[in-house]
Parts: structure tokens; sequence; C-alpha cells
């Protein structure tokens, strides 16, 4: 009997007003299940609706459309009186650090937060526990004390962590958490998560456009072009043969140490379309070069074409035709 996953969303949308009764379209239709200990990693370019898909399962935006389960209760709309009292089991690590933490507040009362607002712990158990998470993300206790303004960057992000771990959580939320680091840090930081990962059973969703961080830590991608996934599966089969054309071209823009494994080159043709008048049928196809007539006319549905668990949007996948020589 399987278990209930952490979180499972279905058909998730949202838009944002503009002027003159127009909307940018900033998620369309995602739907994905995170099981417990897991790392789902959202990828795409910038506008691609990562980060709004992380604040949306939060319940940090409201949702327009579509069903967010957590441990398999709906919470689409849930009051936020009692989305406080589920503010303790779901829990976000921001890319900035700096604008992260108060910078009045010590690394001890930032950390201690939300202990004090979440469980029923005296200062002394407090005091404790603050000190077991330190010691848990590699954090001195000699830093506690001090403020924001007096560590590095890898040390503050240790700090949210250590925050967002604080009220042992069943879901943590990463939007872009190491995006602001040297590579050295980075390093540190995503071998901290796979290791609380492994010890807590926390599933993470972690949203990045690094591809090659995702390839270190991520179990499952999925692959975002203008609100839409337009490809999921297992990070090795994502990397090792990708089948949507933008996966494709996006890969090939990677760079890798390994020179044997790099890909030709794939240049793009035009811009982004407007998220605010999405094209008709598939998105990508005014930029693809397999696209075909048919392209333009149907929206692709997210399919599992070889029977692998991979899904993929795309209508030359029954021809092979998606590939880019």
């Amino acid at each position: 009997m399987t278990s209930t996953p952490v979180l499972e969303v279905q058909d998730l949308r949202k838009r944002f007003p503009l002027a003159r009764r127009k909307f940018v379209h900033a998620v369309n239709g995602v739907s994905f299940s995170l099981a417990r200990g897991e790392i789902l990693g959202l990828v795409g370019e910038s506008g691609s609706g990562k980060s709004t898909i992380g604040r949306l399962v939060l319940r940090l935006l409201g949702i327009d459309a579509g069903t967010v389960r957590f441990m398999g209760k709906d919470i689409t709309s849930l009051p936020e009186k009692a989305m406080r009292r589920l503010r303790a089991d779901m829990q976000i690590v921001f890319q900035d650090p700096w604008s992260a933490l108060n910078p009045r507040l010590s690394i001890r009362s930032s950390i201690e937060e939300p202990i004090r607002l979440h469980l029923p712990l005296d200062a002394a158990q407090r005091r404790a526990r603050v000190a077991a998470l330190c010691d848990r993300v590699r954090l001195g206790q000699g830093l506690l004390d001090r403020y924001p303004s007096q560590l590095s960057g890898g040390q503050l992000q240790r700090v949210c962590i250590a925050r967002a771990l604080a009220t042992e959580p069943k879901l943590i939320v990463l939007d872009e958490p190491t995006s602001s680091l040297d590579l050295s840090v980075r390093a540190g930081i995503l071998d901290l998560l796979v290791r609380l990962r492994n010890e807590t059973g926390v599933a993470m969703l972690f949203i990045t456009h690094d591809l090659g961080t995702l390839r270190l830590i991520a179990d499952r991608i999925q692959v975002l072009y203008l609100g839409q996934v337009v490809e999921t599966g297992p990070t090795a089969q994502i990397f090792d043969q990708p089948e949507h054309p933008y996966t494709q071209a996006l890969l090939s823009s990677s760079l890798t140490t390994d020179f044997a494994k790099q890909r030709p080159r794939i240049h793009l043709r035009g811009e982004i379309p407007s998220a605010v008048e999405l094209p008709k049928g598939c998105r990508f196809h005014a930029r693809c070069p397999v696209a075909q007539p048919a392209c333009q006319a149907e929206l692709p549905k997210l399919l599992d074409t070889q029977g692998d668990g991979r899904e993929v949007a795309c209508l030359r996948v029954h021809d092979g035709g998606n590939r880019i020589r």
C-alpha cells in the first residue's frame, strides 16, 4: 500500500491582472505530486512560473483554479486561520538570505522565532533546540549572538535552512537557494540539503534555473515553459535523453566539465512569447526548430509515450521528429 503523497497539485492555474482587463498568465495547468523524502526540481527560464508555483502550493498567493492537497488534505481554499495551523509543516527558503532575515534580530532569535510561534517549548527547551539545529546544519554556535550583517552568504543560508527545519516540517520549498552563492559555498549547501533529506525524510520542491544544480540534487525534474510543464521524469532520464525540443535546447546551453557529454549548442530563434497573449497551439512552436503546422493548432497534452514514467508534451514524439539534429 503506497503512502499518501506529501503534496499533490492538480491543474494549478494563476494569472495576475494588468490594466485594461488584461492578465499575465503565470501558471497554466501544472500538475505533480511529491512523496516523502523526495526532491522534485522545477526548472525553466525566467518567467516560466517556477517561483509562483512555489508560493501557490504554500498558499502565500491565492489560487485561481486547480487543487492543492497537503498530506491528503485539500488546502486550496482553506481559510487563513486554518492555514496558520499548517505553517509549521510547510516552510520556504528564499533566494536571498540577506533579505530573508531581520537585520535587527540576532541569529539565535531568527532561528528561535518559528519554534516560539509553533511549538509548546519553554525557554530552556527552545535554547537547546536552537543549538541542536546549528549542529545539524553545521553552523558554529559561536555565531548565534551575531547579526546577519556579520555573517557570510553561505552562513546566512545555513541559518535560513535551520530556521526552516526548526518545526520539523514535512515540506520545504527552496526558491533558488544557491543562486546568490559562490560555487564552493553552493556545493556545501547542496550536500547539506541532501543529508538533511536523508536524515529527516522531508520532501523538497527545489526551484532553479540552474540545470547543473538539479543534476546534483533532484530525484525528478519538471521542465516549465510559459507556465506549462513540457517534460517531466527522473533526473537521469531527462539529462541522458531529453525528449521535448525545449528541454534539448535548455540542456545544450548548460556547461559541463565532461566534454564528452557536452551537447552541440542549440540556438533558438525569436524571443519567449508574451504571457499576456499566450500563443495558440504548442506554446513553444514559434521558436521550435522541428515544429510543423499541426503544432500551431493543437496544444499537446503531457503524455507518457514510452511507458517509462517520463511525460512529454510534444506532438512530434510519436514519429521521432522531436529530435533536433
